[in-house]
């Protein structure tokens, strides 16, 4: 096990958070939980790193995992110029892990809270406390059943604000707004 994941569970036995925890293949993305049919409780995350035009701000959106997003009504919507997406190098310059790995648990590699967190309210408004949220722990190998109210506690310990807003989809999709 590596020193960071060591580091997350030590983080969660202080603040008392349990989870189930999975091993199961790389699983660099939804596509790839979908070709081997991984069945697990709780709400499935497509977790997209972005930033703005210039380089100057970087989000993680945290999305349904068969959402399409529409990037540019986004921008619009969020005021921000132009979203794409971060290269790899930033993703280890700001949230710790490689491409594939990246999930709200990655916040606690943001000490300095350089990366906005936006939650798409499709997949966190009017969900019980309770509702478990599929993450990685710096490792695509591994998925943890992390608990709303769990997660809402960890991002007041991280001090990361969380901004909900509505995510626009493209056409075509079974979410699109």
């Amino acid at each position: 096990m590596s020193r960071a994941i060591a580091a997350l569970e030590t983080l969660f036995t202080a603040l008392d958070i349990t989870c189930e925890k999975l091993s199961h293949p790389p699983l660099a993305t939804a596509q790839a939980a979908d070709n081997i049919a991984l069945e697990r409780p709780g709400v499935r995350l497509k977790n997209l790193f972005l930033r703005d035009n210039y380089g100057r701000r970087h989000f993680l959106l945290i999305t349904a995992h068969d959402a399409q997003v529409d990037l540019k009504a986004l921008s619009k919507a969020q005021q921000v110029s132009r979203l794409g997406f971060a290269s790899n190098e930033r993703l280890q310059r700001y949230l710790g892990v490689h491409p594939g790995c990246v999930s709200m648990l990655a916040l606690m590699n943001d000490p300095e809270n350089q990366v906005e967190l936006w939650l798409d309210e499709a997949i966190w408004q009017n969900t019980p406390p309770g509702t478990l949220y599929h993450c990685h722990p710096f490792d695509n190998r591994y998925t943890w059943l992390v608990a709303k109210q769990d997660l809402l506690r960890l991002f007041r310990h991280w001090q990361h604000q969380v901004q909900v807003l509505s995510v626009p989809k493209r056409c075509g999709t079974a979410m699109s707004k």
